[in-house]
This record gives structure tokens, sequence and C-alpha cells, in this order.
């Protein structure tokens, strides 16, 4: 049995943060340290993080052997959570390190419990004002009451220090002394929540019984739009809370928590941990810490709050779980709702899937008897379901610099002269997805990447949407050197914002996307205003798709219902039709009755059928029997490997050497597909190919691929990466 204390001196094993094959022998340090301690080790001439994994194997010079250098001032990794990460290493074969890094995404750990100084809004204007005065001053009133340290409000609001010095001498900016890390104030699951209908009563009766009983359980809570999905498990939150134990809400979008947390706030009369890229390093850090202390009852996050080091974890909701964006395509390449499964069921804890539109992934679990399933068929209050529409566009004569049908520029008309609010919607971003020469035809790529670059007309510049590499808009073609040439091609919804502008000169436009605002702060913001009446014209990406409630809209017009449906990805219509349905949900979630209409082509494609008819039954039974047919997940196994490197050459020469011995893979009846050039051939520079590994549903995938992908010796700046379950093939 690995002891859970080590005496000073005893070897103990110590796996880092740093890219290494394995775990390091260390001393224990003076007065020990405990199985699971965060500890600082030397690693050559640096000092480095990493946690005590057990004893060390003592197969090197005892007397060769570093010491630990300290053991942190915080709570010791429970073992439930290095489990965690082992299991979840194995099941997306990431390299431990690499799984440690998530797990310790706050910064300064290792510094002691102190005071430091905050800053804050001040009472007083300065005497005179500068742009960069106005800059901090600005920046603080969009953050309302939270404080920063002195660093944190110099570069996020892009002035140097004493800039800050010198308001705090005008009274215009507050400093303060602060404690580190103070303890979130505690909820009380014991205020009303809001009064529940016959069916959504019953829901979070089941889901509360199940937290409270202590034992691991996934239930699937599928509930139309607008249908109260929030208040049911914010009950599963109270029972989780009222038993002693902590509670994680994963949220897909950061704009969505502004809503979120006020509802939090009312249920339970304070504000929970709120953890994602939004939030300040102090923020996190004290989260990290409180979060381990058991002293943050509730967080609300982004995927990566999944790796906080929770004391007592009770209950993880995962909201809007079909939500493409709980996949990280980069570094560790996990899906956040299956590691979600994963984490509760080590803990003994309940896991709520919450959705209007399942993951076929989920739908089949239900359908097996794996997860519990409870619907809510029917829309809170009032609110009824939108009637469901479509535009043939093949019958709508429109130019050529023109995206709105007459059909619905009439639709939105009424709208507005009814005083309700109407939303365009159209999945793309920018002005324009394709810059080109009119005089060669050349169109305006990414010097790094393999894409065209984007118009962002609001950021007067292209950017590429895989790399985020950017440049000034060209009034020259960069082929044929003609000048005035350049012109947009097709609409973005920056472009669609202008169209809604000439269309609608009397309407107030507001264009909702990420690209836009400054902060998810300002984007809150916006959202905020939208919701209260300060538009009457939204225009936006999938960003609106996401939980938003704009009580005052009943029109939704998609603009390109067609847009999904292109490609080869065995996914295309499955998020199709979640991404139709979720947009024509923000119809009518008021009184006011809301009417959806898709503009398209297609009108008789069996997604748009399926879309009008409302038989989300109907979609997922043949959309499950077609991939049962397939082989493919959910009813079959799929991993994607991915090399890439500078040289083209290279990367093909050892993908194809891999191709060739595929015999590991062969012995459990798995196929390899390819090697070939990934769609999106080359990002940052880096040539990518692509192989697809193919097998059975109950076949050990991992083991057979580890065993396959070590054959490959890297050279070089070679990169491999396996994706397990791939949400993408890009």
């Amino acid at each position: 049995m690995t002891p859970s204390f080590f005496d000073e001196g005893a070897l103990v094993a110590v796996l880092t943060t740093q890219p290494l094959d394995r775990a390091l022998d260390y001393k224990a340090p003076e007065g020990g340290c405990h199985l699971g301690a965060f500890v600082e080790v030397p690693l050559g001439p640096r000092k480095v993080l990493g946690v005590v994994w057990g004893p060390g194997k003592g197969d090197y010079d005892y007397t060769k052997i570093r010491s630990v250098l300290r053991v942190l001032d915080v709570a010791p990794m429970r073992t439930e959570m290095r489990d965690f990460l082992k299991k979840a290493a194995r099941y997306t074969l990431t390299p431990m390190p690499a799984m440690l890094r998530l797990a310790t995404r706050a910064p300064g750990l290792g510094d002691p419990p102190s005071m430091h100084k905050v800053y804050r809004r001040g009472p007083d204007a300065p005497d005179r004002m500068t742009d960069a005065r106005r800059r901090v001053l600005e920046f603080l009133a969009e953050y309302g009451d939270l404080s920063f340290t002195l660093k944190e409000l110099a570069e996020l609001s892009g002035v140097t220090s004493s800039v800050i010095k010198g308001l705090v001498k005008q009274g215009a900016v507050a400093e303060e002394d602060s404690p580190r890390d103070l303890p979130f104030p505690p909820l009380d699951p014991a205020l009303p929540g809001k009064e529940l209908t016959e069916d959504q009563a019953h829901a979070a009766r089941h889901v509360a019984e199940a937290v409270a009983a202590g034992s691991y359980g996934t239930t699937l809570l599928r509930g139309v739009t607008g249908s109260g999905k929030t208040e049911v498990y914010l009950e599963a939150v109270a029972a989780c809370l009222r038993a002693g134990r902590q509670a994680l809400v994963l949220l897909p979008e950061i704009a969505l928590t502004a809503e979120f947390l006020k509802r939090v706030e009312v249920r339970f009369g304070a504000r929970p941990a709120e953890w994602h890229s939004g939030a300040t390093m102090t923020e996190r850090r004290r989260i990290w810490r409180m979060v381990g202390q058991g002293q943050a009852q509730l967080v609300i996050g982004a995927r990566s709050a999944l790796f906080l080091p929770y004391q007592n974890l009770g209950l993880i909701v995962v909201d809007e779980e079909h939500d493409t964006s709980y996949k990280q395509e980069d570094g560790v390449l996990y899906n956040a709702r299956d590691m979600a499964v994963l984490r509760a069921s080590l803990l003994g804890a309940q896991v709520v899937l919450s959705s209007a539109t399942p993951s076929l992934e989920s739908w089949a679990n239900a359908e097996s008897g794996k997860y519990t399933r409870l619907d809510l068929e029917a829309r809170f209050g009032p609110a009824v379901m939108p009637t469901m529409k479509t535009i043939d566009m093949r019958a709508e004569p429109l130019p050529s610099d023109r995206w709105v049908s007459d059909t619905l520029k009439g639709e939105v008309d009424k709208r507005l002269a009814a005083g309700e609010q109407a939303m365009l919607f159209l999945n793309r971003r920018g002005y324009a997805p394709i810059t080109l020469c009119r005089a060669c035809g050349h169109q305006v790529g990414c010097d790094q990447c393999d894409a065209r670059m984007v118009e962002h007309r609001f950021l007067k510049r292209l950017m590429c949407h895989q790399c985020g590499e950017t440049k000034p808009m060209p009034t020259t073609c960069p082929s044929c050197e003609a000048e005035d040439r350049m012109a947009p091609v097709g609409p973005g919804v920056e472009r669609l914002g202008e169209e809604a502008v000439r269309l609608f000169p009397d309407a107030r436009v507001a264009v909702l996307s990420s690209d836009m605002y400054g902060s998810a702060r300002a984007l809150k913001a916006e959202i905020e205003s939208i919701a209260a009446g300060g538009a009457d014209v939204v225009i936006g990406t999938q960003l609106v798709a996401k939980g938003h409630n704009f009580p005052n809209l009943t029109l939704v017009g998609v603009i390109d219902a067609d847009l999904g449906l292109q490609g080869s990805d065995l996914r295309a219509a499955e998020r199709t039709f979640q991404l139709m349905r979720q947009v024509a949900g923000r119809a009518g979630r008021a009184e006011k009755p809301g009417t959806a209409m898709l503009q398209t082509f297609q009108p008789e494609h069996p997604v748009i059928r399926a879309i009008l008819a409302g038989d989300e039954e109907g979609f997922w039974r043949a959309e499950a029997a077609e991939r049962e047919a397939a082989g493919v997940p959910p009813y079959g196994r799929m991993a994607g490997i991915i090399l890439s490197g500078p040289d083209v050459a290279q990367v093909f020469d050892a993908a194809n050497a891999l191709a060739r011995n595929p015999a590991p893979l062969t012995r459990i009846g798995a196929q390899v597909f390819g090697p070939a050039p990934a769609p999106i051939a080359r990002i940052r520079g880096r040539h990518r190919v692509r192989m697809l590994v193919k097998a059975g549903k109950g076949v050990a995938l991992q083991g057979a691929i580890a065993q396959w992908i070590a054959q490959l010796r890297l050279k070089g700046d070679l990169r491999l990466a396996v994706d397990i379950d791939p949400q993408s093939f890009y």
C-alpha cells in the first residue's frame, strides 16, 4: 500500500508540469510531506511545480538525488483527483505532465497568504483627463466593483503603473489593502426558488433525490427551449448544498454567465465562484485555493473548471451539453461532457446533462438505459414554442448584394411596427468570408495557413480564423497589383448588419459577434441591453443560440439554413438540426407568440423537414439508424491522428511509415484510412496530415493506438496528436 505520508529524506516520486515521460525521484523535505502535496522542486537550474505522486523508485544513486525545496501552502491533491487525471490521460492518450498542467492553471500557487494592494473605482474625478487615464476609468467602470492588482489593472487597461498611481493621488482610483484568497460567501439553499410547474417539480424531485443519495448517476434533462431546465437543475444544486457538498455548473459560453449569475444570486443569496478566461489572474488563484479548501460551494465555469481541486464535489451540471465548445481542440484533446461523467463516477457524484437538442451520444446512452432521461415538453408560463416556416430562396428574386429576402423583410417590418424585436441569424463571423481581386481572381489567403482571410470591417483588418493572424485591408491586389479592384464576396454578420441598416432605416440595429467586443464583460453588457429593449433588429452568429432570453423577440430569420449541411462531416445533419432548433428557440419566450423563418434553397432536405415538423425523436432515430449502419459513433469508435511539421515531405513520410505497419490495430479489427492532407492542410506554417482509425464499439482502442504510434520516432519539429472521439475533422 502506498504510504500517505513520507518522512524527511524518504524518496518520493514527483510528477512535474514539465514535458517529461515520467515522475522524478526527490528526497522528502524537512518535516516530510503528504502524498498529493504540491511542491516546488529543482529541475536543472530551474524551480518547477510538481505533485508528490507516490514513493520514489530508488533506481538512482541516493547521494545524488536532490531534495524537495518546499511544500506549498495549499490543500494536497486528493486521491480521486489523481485517479481522474490518470484515467483521463489513458483515455485521451495524453502525457501526464500535460494533464497536471490542466489541474494547476492558477498563478501564484506558491505565494504565501498575505495582504496585498488592490485597486478599484474611486469616488472623485481627476483634475484633468488624458487618453491613458480615460482608459483606466472606463475599464474600471465596465468591471463594476471588482478590484485588481496594480499589474493587472495596468496590463488590462494598456497603461503604465504611474498612470494608475497618479489617479490614486487624485482619488479617482482607490488603493486598498486586501487579504489574499478570501473564502466565498456561503450560499443558502433554504431560500425559496421559483414556483415550478408539475413537470418541472417532478424532474427537480428526481435529480434532487439522486444527489441526496450520494451515489453516481447521469441524468439527461431534455426540455424544449424556454421550458425551465435551469430552474430544475438549480434545485439539484440546492440539494447538493444541503448535503454539504460542492457543485459545478459548466456553461459553453462566457457571455451566458451574466444572466445566469443573477439567477443564482437570487436563488441562493450570494454570488458563486466564476471560472473562465475572462476572470483575472488574482481571482483564478483565489478560486483554485478556495475550491481546494471547500470554501467555494458552487463554481460556474467553462470546461477547464472541471479540473479544479474540489474537496467534496457532489454534482456536475453540463448546460447545453450538445455544444461543440465543450471539446478542447488544441493541447489536451478532451470532451468536457465525457470527462464530467468520468469524474463524477470516481466521486460518487451526480451529473445532469441539460439540453433542448441533446447530442446523439447522450440520446443513445439514455435510450440504452445508461443514463436516466427526464423530459420537459412545455415552455414555462404563458410562452409557447415558435411557429416554424421555410422561405424557398429559389422563388425569391434577390440582387447579388442582398441576403434578406423580400418575404423575410416583410415579416421584420411587421414586428417593428408592433414594437417587437426581430433577429437575423447568420453563422459566419466578420464582414465577408472572401476578399477577391476582380482583375485576376486572386483570393487573399493567410501567409501561415491554407485558409482564406475573413474581412472584419469593424476592426479594419483581414483575419485568419485558424491562427488569428491579421493584416490591413489591401488596396492593391497582392498578386497582380491592380489598384481598387479588391472586393468582398459573400456575407458575414457585419455585412448583414449593414444591409439591415439600409432595409430598416428607422430601426436600432445591434450586431452580436464575439469579434466586435473588447472584453467578455462588454459583450455581456450588450446582451443585457438588448434583452432590456435596447435594439429592434439583432444580427447574430451562433453566439445568440446559446441560452439567451430576449423577452420581446418574436421573429427569428435564419439567413442561410443550408450552411451547415455542406461538407462531409458525419455530424453535419445533427449540428444543423441542433443549431436551427436552438436559434428558433430564441423567439416567443414571453407572452407574445414567436415565429422562426428559415431561408433555404433545399426546403425538401430531410433535416429541414425534421426541423419544421419539430419531430426530434424521429430525427434522432433516423440519424441513429444511419450511424449504426455505418458503424460510426456512438455505435462505433473513431480516433484522429494528426501529424504536423514545417516540412510537408517529412510529415507525409512519417504518416506513410505508420500506415504501412498497422498490425496493432488490425489485431483488434480496426481500419486505418489515410494518410491524406487535412482539410486545412497548413496552420501557423505547419503542414498537417490526417489519418482516421475506425473500430468496433467494444474494442480497447487506446491501447492498440498507443502500441501503433510507439513505432514512430518523431524527429526534429515533427509532432503527432491523437484525437479520441473527434468532433471535427479540419
